[in-house]
């Protein structure tokens, strides 16, 4: 696990399990280092080769339509989905996350492309954190939960309830020294909410769920903040009404939550 403070500064400490339940993939996560190609942060589509691609003679790779605004569109972090087969299955809630996560960000293939291309082609997945904020009181654990409204998140998921945060890796989390995927967790997190407290991070599995139109074009990757305290407050329209609450009440309305949300309280809680 790591530690950090609201600051942001981070420090790795040792995995304390005082309830299993409560922690039952805690483990030292490796470092995360995503390698990008220099094809990615140019912005080669994927229907071009380039000596940074690593494609084998004779397999070229299939065209994707693009956008007549495909230029002033959002540059998204996205694997070919033949990356991850190769890898194995994931079916709903995959817990061993460094078997798939590491080769994945170290995959040539991986690349920046038009978000709005990108929505409608399940042949590539979107990669995206998913940042579950949790708080243990004294009679329990808390998760923070919020509705999606109508700003500027993802729109076939508004009047949902979630416990998760987080978002799109954009070709800005490239333009500086440290690790792309790292950033733009970091960036998507201070933009939607405010931590006002210390916390310890582990990555808990992945998500990948090909039941909805949604699901199919994204894969999560599931991460837990244990908070000190329980100090969140939201920072744009799209998360209303956060607010930590309890195992009990999260059960009761699970109809209310999205798929993802529902996944990680099926399998991590």
């Amino acid at each position: 696990m790591v530690r950090v403070d609201a600051s942001g500064n981070a420090a790795t400490v040792a995995a304390h399990l005082s309830n299993p339940r409560l922690l039952p993939y805690a483990c030292h996560n490796p470092p995360l280092a995503t390698h990008l190609p220099q094809s990615a942060v140019r912005g080669t589509p994927p229907n071009q080769t380039s000596p940074d691609n690593h494609r084998s003679p004779g397999k070229p790779a299939t065209a994707i339509p693009q956008s007549e605004n495909v230029q002033n569109d959002e540059q998204i972090l996205v694997i070919p989905s033949k990356v991850i087969e190769s890898i194995g299955t994931i079916d709903g809630f995959e817990p061993d996350v460094d078997r798939f996560l590491q080769p994945i960000l170290q995959s040539p293939e991986l690349s920046f492309q038009p978000r709005s291309v990108m929505e409608s082609d399940p042949s590539f997945k979107q990669l995206i954190p998913y940042v579950v904020m949790q708080y243990n009181a004294s009679d329990g654990p808390r998760l923070f939960r919020y509705s999606r409204g109508g700003g500027g998140g993802e729109t076939r998921l508004h009047a949902k309830f979630s416990i998760g945060i987080g978002g799109h890796i954009s070709a800005e989390d490239a333009e500086g020294p440290g690790d792309v995927y790292q950033t733009g967790m970091q960036r998507e997190i201070d933009e939607e909410v405010t931590i006002g407290t210390t916390y310890a991070t582990e990555r808990l599995g992945l998500i990948y769920d090909n039941t909805t139109e949604v699901g199919r074009v994204h894969l999560g990757v599931v991460h837990r903040f244990l908070l000190d305290a329980p100090e969140i407050t939201s920072n744009e329209a799209d998360l209303a009404d956060g607010r930590f609450v309890d195992l009990r009440e999260l059960n009761a309305g699970k109809d209310h939550l999205e798929t993802w949300s529902r996944l990680v309280l099926d399998h991590v809680l």
